[in-house]
């Protein structure tokens, strides 16, 4: 793209990081569990309703602990969506688990509870459920199916958090919910997560865990004389330093809902008309429920997709489309196997585009992105190579 062009992300600066940054470095204390990572569980306790929240190194790392926290071993499948990132299903190959790929919804990109339904077979240990783009799963569904049949809820709920409606809030949907803070998501702080634990029973195990497979937390609390080697883990603890910057972050929640929200209303409102023109479905999350944390377009076919993509770019806008199903991937014919037909996930991949969404877009930033698909015309594709003006 050119000079001037317009990213698909740009990291979010909160007041205060650099204030805070300092002040762990002046300290002795710079590795995790510290005031900063305190203040900043704190605060996704109060934004998600979680009991227990353990900041982790990443959200991957979160998904790493849920699989292990549960049990799984080999001979254990569980069910996931194929259009999801690889994470959630490393986190189960790494436990010597098989993922078991199903289809979604295509008109929210998440998991279709019929096709969860008929993927439970005798080995199924979980689900997991990611809700894309923030916007809900059918939460009411899914938890049905998993009570009705004795088998575990894992949420992957890098996109959503804060979301909340009627009878549900997101990050408390499952035993455990991996988040994510990465520097693309609403919240970041450069690379890092966190596990939210609904379950009580799982929370010593998963400190244990988080530090080395060390009991090192109960020693920190006076609970034993000294630690020791209690379990397998690793090291999953957040460092001080990345905690600051996230405290800061979720300090400014609200502030930065509500922008990212301001330019997803844009979208949704201003490209309706030319949406419906060309033959376009916009973003439409039932209940309106979302975490803005992306905005997407589904055009009619692959051909449209390239092409608008294409065309975006020429004109300084950096939109993108997403992920690639994991049953077709290299590693996912290898370590997975696809329940059913996927050919929704793969017709979703391959119609879908992202546009610009963070924070400190401008208000001629969002006009340059609604004029550039403006001029795009879906209909003029047939038999030509351009869908431009």
């Amino acid at each position: 793209m050119s000079a001037g062009s317009i990213p698909l992300s740009r990291p979010y600066r909160a007041p205060g990081e650099l204030d805070s940054l300092e002040q762990v470095l002046q300290s002795e204390h710079s590795h995790g569990d510290g005031r900063f990572t305190a203040a900043a569980s704190e605060r996704l306790r109060e934004i998600t309703g979680a009991a227990d929240v353990l900041l982790t190194t990443s959200g991957t790392h979160a998904l790493e602990m849920s699989t292990r926290l549960i049990g799984a071993a080999p001979g254990d499948e569980i069910i996931m969506p194929s259009f999801t990132f690889p994470s959630a299903a490393n986190a189960i190959v790494l436990a010597g688990a098989t993922p078991v790929f199903v289809d979604i919804d295509e008109a929210t990109g998440n998991l279709d509870p019929g096709r969860v339904q008929e993927a439970i077979g005798p080995r199924t240990k979980a689900i997991s459920v990611m809700h894309y783009g923030g916007v809900p799963a059918d939460v009411t569904a899914l938890e049905c199916i998993a009570r009705d049949a004795g088998i575990l809820l894992l949420e992957d709920n890098a996109h959503g958090l804060g979301v909340e409606g009627p009878g549900v809030r997101l990050g408390s949907v499952g035993v455990t919910a991996a988040q994510s803070f990465h520097d693309t998501k609403n919240i970041h702080c450069g690379e890092g997560g966190a596990l939210l634990i609904n379950d009580p029973t799982m929370v010593l195990s998963a400190e244990i865990m988080r530090e080395k497979g060390t009991n090192r937390s109960q020693f920190l609390r006076g609970q034993v004389d000294k630690y020791s080697w209690a379990q397998i883990g690793s090291s999953y603890l957040l460092s001080e330093l990345n905690a600051a910057v996230l405290d800061c972050q979720l300090a400014e929640f609200d502030t930065i809902q509500r922008l990212r929200h301001r330019i997803w209303d844009r979208y949704a409102a201003e490209l309706a008309d030319w949406a419906d023109r060309e033959g376009v479905a916009l973003m439409d999350p039932p209940g309106g429920l979302h975490a803005a944390h992306l905005f997407f377009m589904l055009l009619p076919s692959h051909e449209a997709q390239r092409a608008l993509l294409d065309h975006l770019h020429r004109s300084g806008v950096g939109a993108a489309f997403h992920y690639v199903p994991l049953h077709t991937s290299a590693a996912g014919m290898l370590y997975g196997r696809a329940a059913g037909s996927l050919d929704r996930s793969e017709r979703f991949s391959e119609r879908l585009v992202r546009l610009p969404l963070w924070p400190s877009m401008s208000d001629d930033d969002v006009d340059r992105v609604i004029s550039a698909v403006d001029r795009f015309h879906v209909r003029t594709l047939v038999g030509t190579t351009s869908a431009t003006r």
